[in-house]
């Protein structure tokens, strides 16, 4: 069975300050969360990691992380490598703070929002793609390449 973990928090755990975002009224340290996985479907040939937030108030949630094109020999990724180096030939696209690369949780105070992290294990060694491209074609190009998924949540959110 595909298994995604992480170091940082376990599933369903309140999000870990080292992982919340440094602005929008959080003083977070907008680290990437560590990642770990194993057992991907036979005939994997790349990983698409996202982050969304589907509880975020815009109509069509949050995309907090989008990488894709990461090499079946990766198996985890250290806490804060969005920042400090992701593996060679893996592309992170914009996500919807503007930039490329993570972005930690920042909801704005009421209910606690999911933070759900997907790896995808793809049929192709690569989606053709720049790092100018919208999540939601990242999305779409792994829907049809998709052999198979593990996901890890966490939840954050403030008082009102």
């Amino acid at each position: 069975m595909f298994k995604l973990w992480s170091n940082s928090y376990k599933d369903g755990d309140i999000m870990p300050k080292a992982q919340r975002f440094n602005g929008m009224g959080q003083d977070g340290d907008n680290l990437s969360p560590s990642l770990f996985w194993e057992n991907a479907p036979t005939g994997t040939k790349s990983f698409v990691i996202t982050m969304f937030d589907p509880d975020a108030p815009t109509g069509c949630g949050w995309w907090h992380w989008v990488v894709a094109n990461i090499p079946t020999t990766v198996t985890h990724l250290d806490e804060g490598a969005s920042s400090k180096g992701m593996p060679e030939g893996s592309i992170q696209v914009r996500n919807d703070f503007s930039f490329y690369e993570y972005g930690g949780a920042a909801p704005p105070p009421g209910v606690k929002h999911r933070y759900i992290i997907t790896i995808h294990a793809l049929d192709v060694e690569k989606l053709d793609i720049t790092q100018d491209v919208s999540p939601a074609y990242i999305g779409f190009n792994t829907h049809f390449h998709s052999l198979g998924s593990a996901q890890l949540t966490c939840v954050f959110g403030t008082e009102k």
